[in-house]
């Protein structure tokens, strides 16, 4: 049953042991919002109950659903501070979806945590689709996740010779780096000049965890180790701007932050008549136009919605959900074949992900997981190519939507909760 953890009532007390006097209820403080430094104290049952009543208290709000949730308060500590509650999000099934992928391979049911209707609906028009033409072909062609330091210098020539000087001590600042984890590891760095400045982009590779964190000690560690190699090192900040961490920018979508992953499908013909009522010499010529429009606005985005299904899936699944951003900088691909079929593709260039750590151990969120065999290790390019998937479908069927005129329809029978 879902835990209840109810403001309007007296601090429940902890469990004590046979013999002893159970915790008194904590003293609520009217300016602050309860808290413990100690984590196992601040995320008991009782701190989250004080909350939760100094919550209704403070705003005169009653909490009947945000204090209503199934798992040990306990559970969340590394994930949230000042826990209160719960944002109950609904999760509609799509699929399943046939991939033919080199992690993921068969048939994949989807959960979607959203509040928009008609968005599974679609999704699952557009799978539909690909099921009917043999399935989704996924790819994973890069996966490294980066840091990004700047070092300053008296001069551009003092900064020009330290980028050289780093590429010959690559091994040392593997050694160094790697020695802080047990999955990260450093492929590569990347030197970038500009003033008196050298920014250094440190790629990583980080198993089945999303490796922000990660990697940000492990760069920390190297940059130690250059400061005090380099006296003419006057300075350095582990974080430069030039990574783009949840950022849209050109050089992730070059170079990759996460995983780059394509998913790509042959239509017959027949299919995308049958389906979604138009031809591949329609389809071709609106996303002609709709190139042509995303160049006009600067969009990072030549698609529809890839942030759609993105969203809904780091939402179920306990991603970090902040690095939709860099996951929306898609690109998409049409092409009427010979044989007058539709050729469609998606390339997502940074694509972060994990399927361990994180937000993923959480109980909703592995269980999420799970429904597509996604939870642990070596399962993160397999999510990666699940959800590419998925945005394919979605790019079809609002692409196809759009042009006949279908669009406001579909939101209309489905997106309107009169």
């Amino acid at each position: 049953m879902p835990q209840t953890l109810d403001a309007t009532l007296p601090v429940p007390p902890l469990t004590a042991p046979s013999g002893a006097v159970p915790a008194p209820a904590p003293a609520l403080d009217v300016r602050h919002v309860p808290y413990e430094k100690d984590l196992r104290r601040d995320h008991s049952a009782e701190l989250v109950a004080a909350r939760q009543r100094f919550v209704a208290e403070r705003s005169g709000a009653t909490l009947r659903h945000v204090n209503q949730f199934s798992f040990a308060p306990e559970s969340t500590i590394g994930n949230i501070e000042s826990l209160t509650g719960v944002a109950q999000v609904p999760i509609g099934i799509a699929g399943p979806l046939i991939v033919h992928g080199e992690h993921a391979e068969g048939e994949f049911l989807i959960p979607l945590a959203t509040t928009e209707g008609s968005l599974v609906a679609s999704y699952n028009r557009g799978i539909d689709v690909l099921n009917r033409s043999g399935g989704v072909t996924c790819t994973v062609s890069a996966d490294r996740m980066q840091r990004a330091p700047v070092f300053i210098f008296d001069s551009a020539r003092q900064a020009r010779d330290f980028a050289a000087w780093v590429q010959s001590r690559i091994d040392d600042l593997r050694r160094v780096a790697d020695a802080t984890t047990h999955v990260g590891r450093l492929q590569r760095i990347e030197s970038y000049l500009a003033h008196r400045f050298a920014f250094l982009r440190f790629d990583y590779s980080t198993g089945d965890a999303a490796g922000q964190n990660m990697v940000g000690k492990a760069t920390m560690a190297a940059c130690e180790w250059l400061a005090a190699n380099r006296p003419e090192v006057r300075h350095f900040f582990l974080d430069s701007h030039f990574g783009s961490d949840k950022k849209v920018s050109y050089i992730n979508s070059l170079r990759t932050r996460g995983k780059r992953v394509t998913a790509e499908v042959t239509i017959p013909r027949e299919v995308l008549l049958e389906r979604l009522h138009v031809t591949p010499e329609e389809v071709g010529y609106w996303a002609n136009i709709g190139s042509v429009g995303s160049h006009i606005a600067g969009a990072m985005n030549n698609g529809l919605h890839a942030a759609n299904a993105i969203a809904a899936i780091f939402i179920a699944t306990g991603q970090d959900v902040a690095n939709v951003v860099e996951a929306s900088a898609a690109t998409t691909y049409v092409e009427v074949t010979p044989s007058r079929d539709l050729y469609a593709a998606i390339t997502i260039p940074s694509l972060i992900v994990a399927t361990h750590g994180g937000g993923t151990h959480l109980a909703t969120q592995r269980e999420c997981l799970e429904i597509m065999s996604c939870y642990g290790t070596d399962r993160a390019q397999k999510l990666a190519e699940i959800i590419a998937g998925v945005v394919l479908a979605g790019e079809l069927s609002l692409g196809s939507a759009i042009v006949t005129r279908e669009w406001v329809t579909a939101h209309e029978r489905f997106g309107r909760n009169r």
